[in-house]
């Protein structure tokens, strides 16, 4: 080989290795470029949602898409290579002035855009609504909101503001929560974004109380108090999951009563638990609570949810019949109803133990 000859392979050899280097480098550079914020001196929020089921390719469409980052091709590559792969989805409100780091960060910790309204469905019982509260107010802490719920000295304030609703009987030493029971189910749109924890809670306290406003009369008549009225309903609202009749479930109960029979309600036991279980085991019958309505007499000392407006009229105007019995198949949704424990246990063997098996 001629040495002009060597001295252009040489040349080219280097020429090669130096572009080579160049389009590194300039890769390089590229990708981070796009991995910085798309505009760092933006003030805008954008609200991106993120579908359930998303993948990260889809993500960075998204993303880029929404105006958020430079690049869903290098951001899908970015968390691929970073092994960054537990995003969540949901609504989240995030700006131009973000880098990829920061979205990243922000969609694996799953901090979403609060609700715009507070709902709260018939039957959440306060540990429930708590959950409900800190994801409309995400500031909120869910510890700090149950220690709310019970501070008495929160609780002597509203019995004070709404003394017709609430009484001293909430602060039994039996009673498990004070205010179980009085925070209406519904749904609220707060005035204030950033409302505190005992606004929220008394607003609820308050739609209480003015819901109550057409039965005050009719309770005074029958002698019942609020607090025995709101156990009462709250009870027909955990057994009456489906759509039945609860006028007619409300009529076992106060025929139980009547005949001096316990209620033997198994949510009454999930209550004393304080825990959520699709069976109620015998095991769990035995547990020594107040609450425990297969174990004591009567009502139990408080409401143990919530209750929406059928079962508070089922609790007022019961169904006028002899049954002492009820059970529910979970399968069909049917309820049936027995005036016998002949009856009862003939029935749960037809409907409940031989679909079981």
């Amino acid at each position: 080989m001629s040495k002009s000859k060597g001295k252009k392979i040489t040349l080219i050899i280097s020429i090669i290795i130096l572009v080579l280097i160049i389009a590194t480098f300039s890769g390089y550079f590229y990708v981070q470029s796009q991995l910085e914020s798309k505009d760092a001196g933006s003030k805008k929020e954008i609200i991106v949602e993120i579908p359930s089921g998303s993948n990260v390719k889809d993500i960075g469409t998204i993303l880029e898409d929404a105006n958020v980052i430079n690049s869903g091709r290098v951001f899908s590559y970015y968390v691929k290579y970073t092994n960054e792969n537990n995003l969540k989805a949901g609504k989240y409100q995030l700006s131009p002035s973000m880098d990829t780091d920061d979205i990243v960060k922000v969609l694996k910790a799953g901090k979403t855009v609060a609700p715009e309204k507070l709902i709260i469905p018939e039957g959440y019982s306060l540990d429930q609504i708590a959950d409900r509260i800190v994801n409309y107010q995400p500031n909120l802490k869910k510890a700090d909101v149950l220690k709310v719920m019970d501070d008495p000295t929160f609780v002597k304030k509203m019995i004070q503001k709404y003394p017709d609703t609430l009484t001293n009987v909430v602060l039994g030493k039996d009673i498990k929560h004070p205010l179980e029971g009085y925070l209406y189910p519904a749904t609220y749109t707060p005035k204030d974004s950033n409302a505190t924890a005992e606004a929220l809670i008394e607003e609820m306290i308050k739609a209480t109380d003015m819901n109550l406003a057409p039965y005050r009369d009719e309770l005074a008549k029958q002698k019942k108090t609020v607090h025995e009225f709101l156990t009462m309903s709250s009870i027909i609202e955990k057994e009456a999951t489906q759509n039945v009749d609860r006028k007619k479930i409300a009529s076992v109960f106060y025929n139980r009563l009547e005949e001096n029979m316990r209620l033997q309600t198994d949510p009454t036991v999930l209550y004393a638990l304080g825990k959520h279980k699709d069976r109620t085991l015998y095991s769990d019958l035995k547990v020594d609570s107040p609450y425990n309505t297969y174990r004591v007499n009567g009502l139990p000392p408080g409401p143990i949810s919530n209750s929406g407006q059928s079962s508070m009229e089922a609790a007022l105007y019961p169904e006028k019949t002899d049954f002492l019995y009820f059970l529910a198949n979970t399968k069909s949704g049917k309820v049936y109803f027995s005036k016998t424990l002949e009856e009862h246990n003939r029935l749960k063997e037809e409907h409940i133990t031989n679909n079981q098996e």
